[in-house]
């Protein structure tokens, strides 16, 4: 691991999330689409932990099932 990563992954996750929305803001990425994007990365990352289980899923994202369910719909996410 490079010394930049290593820096990184010593950081708090607010420090990390700060990091990434400067860069955001510095590319003009509309707040929409950041916001869809870190939904969809989020859900992707929960449904390989939990092996697609949206059960499981949507508990540890604190949300209703249905939700859940309406989120991968709107968002396209067919990855389950």
């Amino acid at each position: 691991m490079d010394k930049k990563a290593k820096d990184f992954s010593e950081l708090s996750i607010h420090q990390k999330m700060e990091f990434l929305i400067k860069d955001m803001v510095e590319r003009e990425i509309r707040f929409r689409d950041g916001l869809k994007e870190f939904q969809k990365l989020y859900i992707e990352a929960a449904s390989k932990k939990f092996e697609g289980n949206k059960s499981r899923m949507a508990d540890s994202l604190g949300i209703h099932r249905n939700t859940l369910h309406n989120k991968t719909k709107s968002l396209k996410i067919n990855k389950f």
